[in-house]
């Protein structure tokens, strides 16, 4: 039994040391107190949620081939409730606006403010590698964001989709929903 405690961690790290170009990494978190994992759930189930795309991570591909290429990998990993991913601006104003935008590669001094409000200020590229700042806005509010990256050699690359699926989890992250040790499907 000793000798399973001993070889088990040291081949468990070899294993993961060996698929480094599979990693991904998403950063910390930030929620505006007004983060509300129902509220999302709400407004986006069975419905359509815009996303809204900056930058294009695979330069030496047309910006809007990218984006196509993007959304049904984006859809095969969304979030938990029915929505479908859209780039398409409702066709009248909704107030409030919830959306969800998609900054690849940007500059160092971007916040989620600025994001919201429809500014976007880029950085040069790194080949290879895919990094994506995502905020999820209520109007010009940020109510989460978070950052994340991977290794990728195309928008088809399977490390996207693991990158996209974890990204999601941590921006519509419903265990915020669950401060009680209640069932939230009875009262809250």
């Amino acid at each position: 039994m000793a000798r399973w405690r001993c070889v088990l961690p040291v081949t468990l790290a070899a294993l993961l040391a060996a698929l480094p170009g599979w990693a991904q990494t998403v950063g910390g978190a930030d929620y505006a107190p007004q983060y509300d994992f129902s509220e999302f759930w709400a407004v986006t189930d069975g419905r359509q949620f815009q996303v809204i795309v900056a930058g294009n991570p695979f330069p030496a591909l047309p910006a809007d081939e990218v984006k196509r290429r993007l959304l049904p990998v984006m859809q095969a990993n969304k979030p938990r409730p029915n929505l479908t991913f859209t780039y398409e601006t409702p066709p009248e104003e909704v107030r409030p606006s919830y959306r969800l935008v998609l900054v690849f590669d940007p500059a160092n001094d971007l916040t989620a403010a600025r994001v919201c409000s429809g500014q976007a200020f880029l950085k040069p590229i790194t080949p290879g590698r895919v990094y994506v700042f995502g905020v999820y806005c209520r109007n010009d509010l940020a109510l989460s964001q978070t950052t994340a990256w991977t290794q990728a050699s195309g928008p088809d690359d399977p490390r996207l989709g693991a990158m996209f699926a974890q990204l999601f989890l941590v921006l519509f992250d419903d265990r915020r929903w669950r401060r009680f040790p209640f069932e939230p499907r009875f009262g809250r």
